[in-house]
Formats: C-alpha cells, structure tokens, sequence
C-alpha cells in the first residue's frame, strides 16, 4: 500500500465530491465514523456521506494530510481541513480545523476510519451561538462516554 498516495486520493476525492473514488479505498464493509455525521457502512453509504451529507451544507472542501505514520495495520496522520459553510448564520465563512484520522487496515484497503478533531474553532468561524456548541459538543462527549474503552474511565 502506497500511503501517499491513498492519502492523497482521499483527500482529492472529497475536494471534487467524488464519494465513489473515496468508497473505493475502503473495504466492502468499511466503516468511515465521521465525527459530525456518525457513522456510515459499506462502501454506497461512504459515498452518501461524501456526495450527500458533506456537500448538502458545505462546499470548496480542502483536506490535507500530514506526517502519516502506519504499521502496516494502522495508519494514524494528522490533518488540517476546511471548507465554506452554507449555512445562514456563516454567512460563507470557511471552517477550519485540524485533527487526527485513525484507519484501520486490512488487504491494502481502509477498513474503519476514525478521528479525534479540534471542533471548537470550527464552531466559531460558523457563528454558532454558545447554546447550539454546548449542544454538539455534549453529543461528542455522550458518544465518547458510550465507546468500550471509556468503561473503566466512567467506573
């Protein structure tokens, strides 16, 4: 697996709204957790989430990848991303954040993608008010709360 280059595809194929070329990267049973939208299975439901969901309130969608490092069964990179808002209150402001995309591995291809965002800047630069943040983000932490290595941490 060339990582530089599947990198560069993922990222390529999200900026031309190409959900296809994206799904292709991802095993047939792959599974992309977005960090916004939760997660899509199966290669027609990554290409949804890309040609639909992501493109339904956004558009002119930069995405790159940084300092990839994998073991063969885990790639970890971090990330820098952005795009311009429709929504009314952005008033087509670009949202801009960086993170961390974790993707597990198997046959060369993708077989669950995850990532750990810095959300917070994003939600400013969109002009959301404290009440619609405070919102998102207690949904991000009832969702860490509820995944299996958090059991001891909630204990």
């Amino acid at each position: 697996m060339d990582v530089s280059a599947v990198l560069k595809t993922f990222c390529d194929a999200v900026a031309r709204r190409d959900g296809k070329t994206l799904a292709s990267l991802f095993a047939e049973d792959g599974v992309y957790h977005d960090i916004f939208y939760g997660a899509f299975e199966g290669r027609a439901r990554i290409a949804e989430l890309i040609d639909d969901w992501f493109y339904r309130t956004a558009e002119d969608f930069r995405w790159d990848m940084h300092e990839p490092v994998t073991d063969g069964r885990i790639l970890y990179v971090r990330y820098t991303f952005s795009y311009r808002s429709k929504l009314p209150e952005a008033k087509g402001g670009r949202a801009m954040f960086e993170g961390v995309a974790i993707m597990r591995l198997k046959g060369g291809l993708i077989a669950e993608y995850h990532e750990v965002a810095n959300t917070a800047p994003a939600f400013v630069d969109l002009g959301f008010v404290p009440e619609r943040i405070a919102k998102i983000v207690g949904r991000q932490g009832a969702e860490l709360k509820a995944r299996p290595e958090m059991k001891r941490h909630l204990a």
